[in-house]
């Protein structure tokens, strides 16, 4: 909440600074200097330390709260909660729908206990960037653009006329349209003030700029010294109703950044490598904090990539503090030169700017990376943390093929594989098995390529997506030079690949023709799709049928190589097994090879027009060439300008009719839009305490690595599938369904995709692959019948038998993905057992009123022998739950009874409260009733 004249100040850290003729009130960190070392801590500890010293109300900020942070000791962090607001919450379409759902089905609630719907409404400014609507069908042409435009607004009008309903509806509530840029790109280039300010008691209140975002990759912003991160929608729903973050205060890990990328490296290079090296370090749930003489080599683009990626390298946020070069780019992309003053003066007068003489941070652990050190690479097949060298990456895609054939060939045959593995010719491969399944080509025509065969390794998806990489000038121009070399040399994209450039903001197409590089990408057919989040989160759109046809009939390991930040099994295409994450020019540079099983350092990457062979060094640019165009072509006056009008929209969205009024009119008809069951016969009371869970059954029995991509809807909707069911139940055709995130508001559709990923491998139905479970009848029944999870449960919620979850370790990695908790506690499930969890997630089930429980003692489902057929309860949560307490599971099966010891991973009171009230939205409502 924002300060109010009651403010206690109890350290007298109220001040007044004049910039530019214009006074601001600031809360000075510097008046907290007798109490701790405030100028030696993490940039990031200081943003939070004024957050609190500024929101001070005795409440839920005390002054023993703000002293524990003022004395932070980096080595021993403690377990003090503390209460972050944020000054604005971030949203994107996919995630956004949902949040407005809730508040409107909130307003409703609210109404039926006898309340004013109009107290649910935002009180911290909201922005929603409509970006991760738009797919891929139409590519390779001058008109992808205006026809996947076309089919966004066909498939999504549901979703905007609700969208633009909460725009007039709600206060603080702003709409970014469609076709405006990627939300993160938007943010850094746009909506983030940096510093914040805001009308507090007649007087203009100056503060650092934070907020919390329902994307994880809401970390982008950390880029440009913002203090900001991912949560899911529920968390960030409490956010805009006034509910402080809680929070324990974090470890921060310093990484030390020295020298300078070498050429040829890119900014892409750099962060896979970063990502590899925190990932093997271990950083869940930390800050992590870059500095060093390196930074200055670093341009806010490429620190911008390194902190989108906070995600995949598993840690809270990565951190660049404010310094010149964060000004020179709010210069370059339009912001006023008041802001850039206020910006410069406000952080260097609280100790928040970094100069080269500034004093290293005290941080819980460092870490340090060479630049210099760092080469060309790339990450998969199947997670961003896993990278290649270039020069390594035909004999790791051999390996990671044989692996994906391994059920067809036998041992004997996989160990007579050696020669080849080492790179030899396909002729070296002595098993005949074993050469018959590498070799494996299929036949395939197009009516606009002709006839052709793909095997293994084959490229059919380069795709230069997502908010990694799509408006980092460097590399994009890197991308255009490559594009430009190879046309002039002859080369053309293999006719199997589906290319497709959707950039993360429309300044990028503009400098893109500035420099002439635009038409060099789309003679290789890098087309403009869309201004979008699209490959990387399985808006890839289908393949054309040929292709889809041939990799079916092979059952062939096919590749997608792009630019982006997520390659999980399954999330690219249904169609694609293996999928590798690179830099624009390298993605271009695997569409014209047309295959991975290829050494692009030491051979051709095909033949040009003069029959002469032709390597990646040819095509590939100099720094110099490189820093020379984005020097001359990015320019101010092209971000002022896309920027001018940015709520306005294309002429789709100015037409798009939508009601009025305080509650929305639901239509009973809608299938994308529907009023959520959560707050359905609430009662203003609170609920008495929860009980212990008995007879429970295990829904799904997990391994490692289960992301959100397993467990919540995403991708293409299949029409065998419980969902594809439902909506053809509607009269909704197959052709219609849209995927499962432009559904995020249709709580029937979601349930019915969650855990429905078809990589999936549950375990409690063993061989099976997909959303499937065993139903077992009653508690001494051990085995049943194979079913959709969701047919499962639809059984035990009828025969009120509560269930569980086990899974192994970091379970719930990967987007901040709200449903992946919604449907799990749609589904029946009570309590989630694993051997620890990613953050976003962990907070989001017990947003939900679900249960995460921790195994203790190094135990897992492995060491303890469950299988997933027994029978389990919970005992211990009917004493009180407290944050961490250890929990006693019983378990009986067909093989005994046996009992282990879990940690309730309700890590503070508030999440203490959360889950008395059955959620955390349920708590806020009963809250203002």
């Amino acid at each position: 909440m924002a300060t109010t004249t009651t403010h206690p100040d109890s350290f007298k850290s109220r001040a007044t600074i004049d910039v530019g003729g214009t006074k601001y009130e600031i809360f000075r960190l510097d008046a907290l200097k007798g109490v701790g070392d405030v100028e030696t801590l993490p940039f990031s500890i200081k943003v939070l330390l004024e957050n609190l010293l500024r929101l001070e109300d005795g409440k839920n900020v005390t002054r023993a709260t703000i002293e524990a942070l003022a004395k932070y000791d980096p080595k021993n962090v403690g377990d003090t909660e503390i209460s972050y607001t944020p000054a604005r919450v971030l949203l994107q379409d996919f995630t956004g729908v949902p949040c407005v759902v809730d508040l409107a089905s909130m307003r409703e609630g609210l109404a039926a206990m006898g309340g004013d719907p109009k107290k649910i409404n935002p009180l911290q400014p909201v922005d929603l960037v409509i970006d991760h609507s738009v797919q891929v069908d139409a590519f390779g042409t001058l008109r992808s653009f205006e026809e996947n435009v076309k089919l966004e607004f066909e498939r999504n009008g549901e979703r905007y006329k609700f969208l633009k309903w909460g725009q007039g509806a709600f206060d603080n509530f702003r709409v970014v349209p469609p076709g405006t840029g990627i939300v993160h790109q938007v943010n850094i280039e746009y909506l983030a003030p940096v510093v914040f300010v805001r009308d507090q008691g007649g007087k203009k209140q100056a503060y650092p700029d934070t907020l919390v975002g329902t994307d994880s990759h809401t970390t982008m912003v950390n880029g440009l010294g913002v203090l900001g991160w991912g949560v899911g929608g529920i968390e960030a729903e409490a956010a805009m109703l006034g509910q402080p973050v809680a929070m324990l205060i974090p470890e921060v890990i310093g990484f030390e950044l020295k020298g300078a990328l070498k050429p040829g490296v890119t900014a892409t290079d750099l962060v896979l490598t970063v990502t590899q090296m925190l990932r093997k370090k271990g950083v869940v749930g930390k800050f992590v904090e870059f500095y060093g003489a390196g930074m200055a080599s670093l341009p806010l683009a490429d620190r911008a990539t390194i902190a989108n990626m906070a995600p995949e390298y598993g840690a809270t946020m990565g951190f660049f503090p404010v310094d010149e070069k964060t000004l020179d780019y709010l210069r370059l992309t339009g912001r006023s030169e008041d802001q850039i003053a206020l910006v410069e003066r406000y952080t260097k007068e609280q100790g928040l700017f970094r100069t080269n003489e500034t004093k290293t941070p005290r941080f819980t652990d460092t870490l340090s990376l060479d630049l210099g050190d760092v080469v060309p690479s790339l990450a998969g097949p199947k997670r961003p943390q896993d990278r290649v060298a270039l020069a390594d990456m035909k004999r790791t895609w051999r390996r990671g093929l044989v692996g994906f054939l391994t059920k067809e060939m036998p041992a004997e045959s996989t160990g007579a594989l050696d020669a080849w593995l080492n790179e030899g010719g396909h002729d070296t491969i002595a098993d005949a098995k074993a050469k018959t399944a590498i070799t494996k080509r299929v036949a395939c025509e197009l009516p606009r390529a002709g006839k052709f065969d793909i095997g293994h390794g084959d490229v059919v998806i380069a795709a230069i997506t997502s908010c990694t990489n799509t408006s980092n000038p460097s590399v994009l121009i890197a991308a255009g030079l490559v594009a430009k070399k190879a046309v002039e040399k002859g080369l053309q994209v293999k006719p199997w690949v589906k290319t497709s450039l959707a950039p993360g903001s429309q300044v990028v197409t503009e400098y893109l023709k500035d420099s002439g590089l635009l038409t060099y990408l789309e003679q290789l057919h890098f087309n403009v799709v869309g201004y979008g989040c699209t490959t990387c989160i399985g808006n890839s759109g289908p393949l054309e049928d040929e292709i889809s046809a041939s990799i079916k009939q092979g059952d062939l390991v096919a590749v997608s190589v792009l630019s982006g930040n997520r390659n999980f099994e399954g999330r690219v295409s249904p169609d694609v097994k293996a999928n590798y994450l690179a830099s624009p020019p390298l993605v271009v540079a695997y569409a014209l090879a047309g295959s991975v099983d290829r050494d692009l350092q030491s051979e051709p990457i095909g033949t040009g027009k003069d029959g002469k062979p032709v390597f990646l060094k040819d095509i590939w640019p100099t720094p110099e060439e490189v820093a020379g165009a984005v020097g001359k072509h990015v320019k101010r006056e092209q971000f002022e300008a896309r920027y001018a009008d940015v709520f306005r929209g294309p002429e789709q969205w100015q037409q798009t009719e939508a009601p009025k009024g305080a509650t929305f009119s639901w239509d009973d008809a809608s299938t994308y839009a529907r009023k959520a069951p959560f707050f359905e016969g609430m009662s203003k009371d609170v609920p008495p305490p929860a009980g212990d869970i008995h007879g429970a059954r295990a829904l799904a029995l997990l391994g490692d690595s289960v992301t959100t991509d397993h467990i919540s809807p995403a991708g293409n909707i299949k029409a065998d599938s419980p969902a594809g069911k439902y909506l053809q139940s509607k009269g909704v055709a197959p052709r219609d369904f849209n995927q499962y995130g432009a559904r995020r508001g249709n709580h029937e559709v979601m349930v019915r995709g969650t855990f429905a990923n078809i990589r999936l491998r549950n375990q409690v139905a063993p061989g099976t692959e997909g959303g499937v479970t065993k139903h077992f009848a009653d508690e001494k029944t051990f085995d049943g019948p194979v079913t959709s999870i969701y047919e499962a449960s639809e059984k035990y919620i009828a025969s009120k038998t509560p269930l569980v979850v086990i899974a192994g370790k970091e379970y719930g990695t990967g987007s901040s993905r709200d449903w992946a908790a919604k449907g799990t506690y749609l589904l029946g499930v009570k309590a989630v057992i694993a051997e620890s969890f990613e953050r976003i997630h962990r907070s989001n089930l017990v947003g939900m009123g679900v249960l995460p429980l921790e195994f203790t003692g190094g135990m897992n489902a492995q060491s303890l022998g469950l299988v997933g057929n027994e029978v389990f309860s919970i005992v211990g949560i009917a004493g009180g739950l407290t944050p961490g307490k250890v929990l006693t599971v019983n378990v009986s099966g067909p093989s005994g009874a046996k009992a282990f010891q879990v940690k309730a991973r309700v890590d503070t009171p508030a999440e203490v409260e959360y889950m008395l009230h059955g959620g955390i939205l349920q708590y806020v409502l009963r809250q203002l009733a």
